[in-house]
């Protein structure tokens, strides 16, 4: 929907609001007119029903209104006696419409000094329940979210079974974009191949100022932009594609920022022609053959040089390791030859991004390439539209046509493009074990999620015994950072038992 729809949609919401309360606010002592006039009548609204004037903003925030309206409507029946089960029901079953009848239909009196407590333990206990899931929501939304590493592409950065807290306002806070959908889950329901949300409506793309921008090598989480897991089918069998805000949740390392050429050179990234330098806590792998002369390396060994172990063929070992462990690992007398794996510039392979044979790049001979700048103008001809074909389509929203050599944007002529928003390069540090930007392309900063922050837990499953799973050394470790991390985990427990003791000191002194 168009901002000029979601405002027509407003002021029809207003509308019906006007039709089934006026009456209702006229018995309250208030002035019919107040019911109609926009965001003031939820004011008032909160001052008959008598909860604070906060509440209003719950009511515009998308997702935690679908929670708040169901909360409105029982408090706003409730405020005129309407307080059985039936009621309760009949009011949330038709969404909010029952109050049309009460409105017009029924002889109710406004109770001034109603009690607001719940009238049995199961209301007290529900009505936890909403608030808790309410507040839960507003921290995952806009504040910091929890997130879970699933693959091995920032292996030895963050390993598989990391829990992560992901900062939404560092970079700022995306508003949803889908408005109907289940609070704290992302597109399905959980134990289920069901979606979880509604594609329509769909609000506009709108971020909070966050207090600072991604900065180059930082570890960012952002959603997918080319998902192509579809799990749901329209009736029709075709496949349907996800909301923006829906797609599936990825986190690498952005290696490229807005305005930057890069390539890649035998492996290792070069950015505006120079060879980056990644933090100290970068682990950049890559796969090597290591020939042992027909000598079987013990696992001993591979644990003490810090490898992993891939595969073997006729004692050729095809492991993954850190070029500092690979430097280590060809000292040992048993390593005849140790070899990176390293595809040259000219093979074509189909999968590499712009996946045009104009440009036969590999993933470890790549670019360079050019990563689009909000307002930056670029060429358009044969030799560039792989590049932008997609921006221009799909994340700037453009009917684009190519007719021979010549480029058309919404049905003119087009020798040029501006682009509307930032891009960014993500790729993970296990060079050759991480589906990223060589094969997929730019990531837009609308897909951007947030910046991952701390560890507050860690799970190995391979490892024997539930104490040896848990690993003690990451728990509540930042992320970024220079030097070795350092758990806080000790401190926090401190911090929680100090905590308790306070709050029990605290309920002595209530009772005495």
């Amino acid at each position: 929907m168009t901002i000029l729809e979601w405002f027509i949609f407003f002021l029809l919401l207003q509308v019906i609001h006007f039709l089934g309360t006026w009456k209702l606010y006229k018995k309250a002592g208030k002035k019919p007119w107040e019911a109609l006039v926009p965001i003031y009548n939820s004011i008032v609204l909160m001052e008959i029903i008598k909860r604070p004037k906060w509440w209003v903003i719950l009511l515009f925030i998308p997702i935690i209104n679908l929670l708040m309206f169901p909360v409105i409507w029982v408090e706003t029946i409730r405020s005129f006696g309407k307080n059985s089960k039936v009621d309760t029901f009949l009011v949330i079953l038709t969404l909010g419409f029952y109050i049309f009848y009460i409105n017009y239909f029924t002889d109710v009196n406004y109770i001034e000094d109603r009690s607001l407590k719940p009238r049995s333990e199961m209301g007290e206990w529900i009505s936890s329940i909403v608030f808790a899931v309410v507040a839960a929501t507003l921290v995952h939304t806009y504040i910091m979210q929890p997130y879970t590493i699933p693959t091995s592409s920032l292996e030895k950065t963050l390993l598989i079974g990391d829990f992560l807290f992901v900062s939404k306002f560092h970079y700022g806070a995306r508003t949803p974009m889908t408005t109907v959908a289940m609070p704290m889950v992302h597109d399905s329901i959980p134990k289920t191949s069901l979606r979880s949300y509604l594609k329509k409506p769909q609000l506009p793309y709108f971020r909070i100022p966050g207090f600072q921008k991604i900065k180059r090598n930082e570890i960012v989480v952002f959603n997918w932009p080319t998902d192509t897991v579809r799990f749901f089918r329209d009736p029709s069998g075709v496949h349907v594609n996800k909301p923006i805000d829906k797609k599936s949740n990825y986190v690498k390392r952005c290696v490229g920022i807005p305005g930057d050429s890069l390539e890649i050179i035998n492996g290792y990234i070069h950015i505006n022609g120079k060879r980056t330098v990644l933090p100290d806590r970068a682990k950049p792998q890559f796969m090597r053959l290591v020939d042992t002369q027909g000598q079987q390396l013990s696992k001993a060994t591979l644990e003490r040089y810090n490898v992993t172990e891939l595969g073997v063929q006729n004692q050729v070992y095809l492991l993954n390791m850190t070029d500092a462990n690979a430097a280590k690992i060809a000292k040992n007398p048993l390593v005849k030859s140790i070899s990176k794996i390293n595809t040259p510039k000219g093979t074509y392979d189909r999968s590499i991004f712009p996946h045009s044979e104009q440009y036969p790049w590999s993933v470890d001979n790549y670019g360079p390439i050019y990563i689009p700048k909000e307002g930056a103008t670029v060429e358009l001809n044969s030799s560039t539209i792989p590049f932008y074909k997609r921006i221009i389509e799909e994340y700037e929203e453009n009917n684009l046509t190519v007719n021979g050599n010549e480029i058309f944007i919404n049905g003119k002529l087009a020798t040029t493009y501006t682009f509307k928003q930032d891009y960014y390069w993500m790729m993970g540090d296990n060079r050759h074990n991480s589906e990223d930007a060589r094969y997929w392309g730019y990531v837009p900063f609308d897909h951007v999620v947030g910046k991952p922050v701390f560890i507050w837990f860690s799970w190995d499953s391979n490892a024997q015994g539930i104490g040896n799973k848990i690993r003690w050394e990451r728990l509540f470790t930042t992320v970024h950072g220079s030097g070795k991390p350092v758990s806080y985990f000790y401190f926090f427990l401190g911090a929680l038992i100090v905590w308790y003791l306070f709050s029990l000191y605290r309920k002595r002194k209530k009772e005495e």
